[in-house]
């Protein structure tokens, strides 16, 4: 048997609700040539799906973490491209057409990994918001620190196909990191690696009220941390992404009830940029 195109790395854990819809989103690919690499995170109730020709499940002993399920899961693979899914989110049915198609017809010197649109869903499946990756970010520079284009998104990372031996070049996903994994893969690719973004939605981010890592104040603060002292040279070379990135945070932090951190957050945008950072306060 022949090795698929595109391996789909779905970690999870302890989502036996939610995991089903992922799945089926990754079955539903308008192209057959992919398989399915399902990582169960040591769940209290080992993952449960029926059995599928493109599907394998594996299961760690203990939990790890979502960065170390993401390296389990590309390990295993054995696909050409890979491209990872959260168990809570789905997608769209072509997404794997267009990334795959977006690769294979760019004019960029290779290595390149292909980005895509997001739109976010609420729990009733109604539309909430959407957004576009930037067209292109060369190789060489630092993703989600260069200036953004008017009405595109860095937070798009989620949607990531890129060749499976470019992970394993820079490393795969760092297991030090709880929250921020996608941040910190993406400043390590984009030195060695082209990001083409397609401006096509291709993915749902499912908003719902269950826990998710990212809104967790207290491994959001340690892994901005943690995030900062890895990458301190690329944040410095850009001052002003660098009082955007920290203004964000500012404001992560205050709608998750954490003022005091908020207000030093923004102070340090302050410090960083003063300009850029008082513009955001006006627009706000």
């Amino acid at each position: 048997m022949s090795d698929p195109l595109l391996s789909i790395v779905i970690p999870t854990r302890d989502r036996p609700q939610l995991l089903p819809r992922a799945v089926q989103s990754a079955l539903d690919q308008t192209i057959d040539d992919l398989e399915i690499v399902v990582v169960d995170d040591a769940s209290a109730q080992p993952v449960n799906l029926p059995t599928h020709p493109r599907l394998r499940v594996i299961r760690l002993s203990q939990s790890r973490g979502g960065a170390a399920a993401r390296n389990a899961g590309t390990e295993a693979a054995r696909g050409r491209y890979i491209t990872y899914l959260d168990d809570d989110d789905r997608l769209l049915p072509n997404m794997a057409a267009i990334s795959l198609e977006a690769l294979s017809k760019t004019t960029l010197p290779a290595p390149i990994a292909a980005i895509s649109g997001i739109e976010l869903v609420n729990p009733q499946g109604e539309t909430i918001g959407k957004r576009l990756p930037p067209p292109v970010r060369s190789r060489g520079s630092h993703f989600s620190l260069e200036d953004l284009e008017t009405g595109y998104s860095y937070n798009t990372k989620q949607t990531l196909v890129v060749e499976r031996e470019i992970i394993n070049q820079i490393g795969g996903w760092d297991e030090t990191f709880r929250s921020r994994v996608h941040s910190d893969l993406f400043l390590r690719l984009n030195p060695v690696c082209s990001i083409l973004g397609v401006p096509i939605v291709t993915y749902q981010l499912l908003k719902h009220p269950g826990a998710r890592v990212s809104s967790d104040p207290i491994l959001r603060q340690e892994s901005f941390k943690h995030l900062l002292e890895k990458h301190r040279s690329a944040f410095n070379a850009h001052p002003k992404m660098f009082a955007d990135f920290v203004y964000e945070h500012a404001c992560k932090l205050y709608n998750l009830g954490q003022i005091g951190a908020a207000v030093s957050s923004l102070c340090w945008a302050l410090q960083l940029h003063p300009q850029y950072t008082l513009s955001r306060l006006i627009r706000a």
